[in-house]
């Protein structure tokens, strides 16, 4: 679907963190809805290196840009002469910044501000130079314990990623004060669907529960999962948001979420419905109580006022339109 009637011919687009999950998405949305226009991935790609908690420093993955016809770039950026290169050889237009050290889970505080804060910190002043629309990746996570509905201005951050985020939203706002261009900061809540699955351990509870069930096994959940509830968004959705945050009605911080909270069991029974399945569900202790959200839920009305943005997937929908995607991936990478 096209979100936008904007002619794009001749403008050129550069996509950060391009071969993971959202920034490939929004590659392949450019190439189907907007072919005269240039687009530029840049990702780090996956090496063997891993973080100290054993998770992969970077998910990039060549396979979710098979067929992408663009401009492939292998960078890092904290490489400042690389954005220094960027900057001489292209003229941007806009830039989706999806690139960062997106573990939660990751305990590198150093290695996190630098990547996550000071490098977009020097993206944002090259958008500025260039005069090229800024819209980048911030997140739920920013949130942290804070009640639901969670709304921007209410944020208690409960990990590094989370304050990453938050003070780019901080380091944001300032800039918007004073620029020329639009600068969009969209918080994502909890991504599923298709090129989700090369992010390993920290893909979604949806591709994962999908393949247990694909291989035979009993769902796994923690006890009490009918209350542990998530705002889950399908990918479309998200790139919707992108998209209609080229041309804000104002810049700004906007929560992307469905405004519809979800638990896991609904998530286990819509699968197996679609799946065809009916494996009992084990239930485990909960080792993360005082230490986890049981509630996330986007308050979205000022991203329905600022962007014109309206989810269009219900969980059941998403899930649906996703299960041939979890199936491919299943007879292609785990069987």
């Amino acid at each position: 679907m096209r979100y936008i009637d904007n002619d794009l011919k001749n403008k050129t687009i550069l996509i950060t963190g391009g071969a993971g999950f959202i920034g490939s998405s929004l590659a392949f949305y450019f190439q189907e809805n907007h072919p005269d226009a240039n687009v530029v991935v840049l990702d780090s790609f996956r090496s063997g290196e891993t973080l100290s908690n054993g998770n992969l420093k970077s998910f990039g993955h060549f396979k979710n840009l098979i067929g992408f016809r663009g401009e492939v770039i292998s960078g890092d950026i904290n490489d400042k002469s690389l954005l220094a290169k960027l900057e001489a050889d292209y003229d941007f237009d806009y830039i989706f910044h999806e690139a960062a050290i997106s573990d939660t889970t990751a305990l590198e505080q150093d290695l996190m501000i630098k990547t996550n804060l000071n490098a977009y910190k020097d993206l944002l002043d090259m958008a500025l130079r260039q005069n090229a629309n800024m819209i980048y990746a911030s997140s739920g996570a920013t949130y942290g314990d804070a009640p639901s509905p969670q709304t921007v201005g209410v944020e208690a951050p409960q990990n590094v990623y989370g304050f990453s985020k938050l003070m780019m939203d901080h380091l944001s706002r300032d800039v918007m004060k004073t620029a020329d261009i639009s600068i969009v900061g969209l918080r994502y809540f909890n991504v599923y669907g298709p090129r989700e699955y090369f992010k390993d351990k920290t893909s979604s509870m949806v591709i994962q529960f999908g393949h247990q069930l694909l291989q035979g096994k009993n769902p796994k959940l923690f006890e009490d999962s009918d209350k542990i509830v998530r705002d889950f968004i399908f990918i479309e959705d998200i790139i919707q948001a992108n998209i209609l945050a080229m041309h804000p009605r104002e810049s700004g911080i906007y929560n992307v979420g469905t405004g519809n909270a979800r638990s896991f069991q609904d998530m286990v029974d819509i699968l197996q419905k679609e799946l065809g399945t009916s494996y009992v569900c084990e239930y485990m202790p909960n080792p993360y109580i005082g230490r986890y959200q049981f509630h996330t839920e986007a308050n979205i009305e000022s991203t329905i006022e600022g962007l014109g943005y309206e989810p269009r997937f219900s969980f059941e929908e998403g899930i649906k339109k996703y299960i041939p995607e979890i199936k491919r991936m299943f007879e292609e990478e785990v069987k």
